[in-house]
């Protein structure tokens, strides 16, 4: 299930503050700048730093 647009409007990432962007396949949410990918679990987003793994370009 697709995060609804409201919510992605207002999450950002809770170390640089940058918009975030939810992978296509559902998974997590990508930070554009520090590259942090946040996981979804049961359609909820886990805002926690230590949570997130560093995507590779």
């Amino acid at each position: 299930m697709a995060i609804p647009k409201e919510l992605l409007d207002i999450l950002v990432c809770p170390v640089c503050k940058t918009p975030l962007e939810q992978l296509a396949d559902g998974s997590g949410l990508k930070c554009a700048s520090c590259r942090r990918v946040y996981p979804v679990r049961d359609d909820i987003p886990v805002m926690l730093p230590e949570e997130a793994k560093i995507a590779e370009e």
